[in-house]
């Protein structure tokens, strides 16, 4: 693990660059203030070594150690509290079914698009025998095109999830470039959203902070 640093106790995000993890770095980017990044290796296994499973024992990122010291894992969880913590970054919508309609999609996208779609086509190992790995690809692309279909009509003459940029929209952000990675064709406003968010600057910053690293499996 790299990137842990000393000073005024803020907020540590461990990380691993092409993982989910980059939607909730984004929305740290998004929010403005000082943060810390712990680097991952997921293809050493590091988050399986005590290091970090003493802190996470899911073994997984995205992973905020709060300021208190206090760890929370989950990426909705996260956002959320990340979003609602930081009003002034304006990243939850304000009224009830906005909230709800935000919720729905990040619950969505993790839930269906991520962990029943893209991780077979990801990790295809997770789910069965290497004979059975082409079916279980094919499976995983049909439910991430599925997905993104469903997503795609109700983001129809928005600019974001809900009219206005939210927690919602990093969450939608990481599986659109799992989409450009895999070669998973994304419909119009999938791919109008994807490039709406790709001129963001904190998106930006996040990319250009991964370029010199490599991409691991969510």
């Amino acid at each position: 693990m790299t990137g842990v640093s000393e000073g005024p106790k803020v907020v540590r995000l461990y990380y691993a660059p092409g993982t989910s993890a980059v939607g909730i770095r984004v929305l740290l980017e998004e929010i403005g203030k000082p943060y810390d990044v712990v680097l991952l290796d997921l293809a050493a296994r590091e988050q399986y070594q005590p290091a970090f499973s003493s802190i996470n024992p899911k073994s997984k990122v995205p992973t905020l150690i709060r300021s208190d010291g206090s760890v929370l894992t989950e990426f909705g969880a996260i956002a959320r509290w990340l979003a609602r913590t930081n009003s002034e970054a304006a990243l939850l919508p304000q009224d009830p079914d906005g909230e709800a309609r935000a919720t729905e999609l990040l619950d969505y996208v993790v839930g269906t698009v991520h962990m029943r779609g893209f991780s077979r086509v990801i990790v295809p190992m997770a789910f069965g025998p290497e004979a059975q790995h082409e079916n279980i690809i094919t499976t995983g692309r049909g439910i991430v095109t599925k997905g993104f279909e469903i997503i795609d009509a109700d983001l129809a003459d928005k600019d974001f999830v809900v009219g206005r940029y939210s927690y919602a929209d990093s969450a939608l952000f990481y599986i659109e470039r799992w989409a450009e990675r895999f070669s998973v064709p994304m419909p119009s406003n999938c791919r109008r959203h994807y490039e709406t968010m790709m001129e963001r600057p904190a998106v930006k910053r996040v990319l250009a902070a991964d370029h010199s690293g490599v991409d691991a499996y969510p």
